[in-house]
């Protein structure tokens, strides 16, 4: 694969809107997760709210689009100057050249969520404000996305499931290798609904504590919500870092538990190390859900691909678990670990798992940092991983 230069990237999370404040929460070991209740659940859970979304409104040409995803992917967008940056790439490019590739799980189920409510009491109908294909269908936010920025070029929503943020970085690669576009927006959007919050307290995967990956007393995951963007420019002329690598694969063991030896992570990180022409890489972002079953997979493929020298941690005790925006909000904070020389503590580790033998990090702590890669797996092995290089 050619390397590709990442013309600029923005996150929004539950640390705030921006880069910068990303950058301040990690280094003072910040947490956005708080114990809150959501909407009309009945429990409450260590969750990771993005603050303002409901406030946000949408201009009227896409207030079709009004729910809360295409809100979150909104603020986003508007972060960090970055749809100004996409705007100048497609005066240069042309809109028809620029793809747009946006990774989600549950786009705007809490709109249809709130439709339920008002069906009517003797037919069962939807109220008629309910706009399914705008909301909640998973290709809203890729062609909200895409309305937004006034592009024309090929687009379209990955939803495989929390590899979804990250798998759009390949299928961007892959159309700028082809010829097919000179540039592309490619993210990750996902924001809470009842469906989410009860279908993980179901499967009893979310933590009655807040989320402690590595941890020897780690009972599950926290669900959080982000929406995070990065623009690929074949002839950027000062990108924020490179793409290098990009690993996929699919070891469809199980729907939600992924195979024990971590045989699958560990070919998507070989084929993105591969790609890169690297044996390992300075600092590694973990998927690192908290899960007993996905912390154990995780540590056996990075020691069996990397090494156990490898630093690495999980954001995702800041953030929380955002699901199918996780792949691009953890590849904008590998992006930023590059620039800032910083890496990430896994800040809610209390005790490490002595079964656990990665060179995890408890505490963040500067480096001189060349390379980074960033895990992310998702339900049904579906697993990516990404490479990125400094860009000077």
């Amino acid at each position: 694969m050619n390397r590709w230069p990442v013309a600029t990237y923005t996150m929004t999370s539950a640390l705030g809107r921006g880069n910068g404040a990303h950058a301040d929460a990690l280094r003072a070991g910040h947490s956005g997760l708080r114990l809150q209740r959501f909407e009309m659940a009945q429990f409450d859970a260590w969750l990771g709210l993005v603050d303002g979304v409901d406030d946000e409104a949408l201009p009227g040409p896409l207030s079709a689009f009004d729910c809360r995803n295409n809100r979150l992917a909104w603020m986003g967008l508007q972060t960090d100057g970055f749809a100004e940056v996409v705007q100048a790439a497609a005066a240069r490019h042309g809109a028809h050249r620029i793809g747009v590739f946006v990774g989600t799980s549950t786009s705007g189920i809490l709109q249809t969520e709130l439709a339920y409510r008002e069906r009517d009491p003797a037919t069962g109908a939807l109220p008629s404000w309910h706009d399914y294909a705008h909301t909640h269908n998973t290709a809203s936010v890729a062609r909200f996305t895409q309305q937004a920025l006034g592009l024309a070029g090929p687009a379209w929503a990955v939803s495989t499931a929390c590899s979804s943020g990250a798998k759009v970085f390949g299928a961007a690669a892959r159309l700028l290798a082809l010829g097919v576009i000179d540039a592309a927006v490619v993210g990750g959007v996902d924001s809470l609904c009842l469906t989410t919050l009860y279908g993980f307290n179901s499967l009893e995967l979310l933590s009655p504590d807040v989320c402690r990956p590595w941890d020897g007393s780690r009972k599950g995951l926290s669900l959080g919500e982000a929406a995070a963007f990065a623009l690929l420019e074949r002839d950027s002329a000062a990108p924020a870092a490179w793409l290098l690598g990009v690993g996929e694969s699919s070891d469809g063991y199980h729907m939600s538990t992924p195979l024990p030896d971590g045989a699958g992570a560990a070919a998507a990180m070989r084929q993105a190390l591969d790609q890169a022409g690297l044996d390992s890489v300075d600092y590694l972002n973990l998927h690192g859900t908290a899960t007993p079953n996905n912390d154990s997979a995780e540590d056996q493929a990075v020691r069996a691909v990397m090494g156990a020298d490898t630093p690495c941690s999980s954001t995702k005790g800041a953030t929380g678990h955002t699901l199918g925006a996780a792949g691009a909000l953890e590849a904008g904070l590998s992006m930023l670990a590059l620039r800032q020389g910083w890496m990430p503590g896994g800040i809610t580790l209390q005790t490490r798992d002595p079964q656990l033998t990665a060179n995890y990090l408890a505490q963040g702590r500067a480096a001189t940092l060349r390379t980074v890669a960033s895990n992310s797996f998702g339900f049904g092995g579906s697993n990516a991983c990404l490479v990125f290089g400094a860009a000077a």
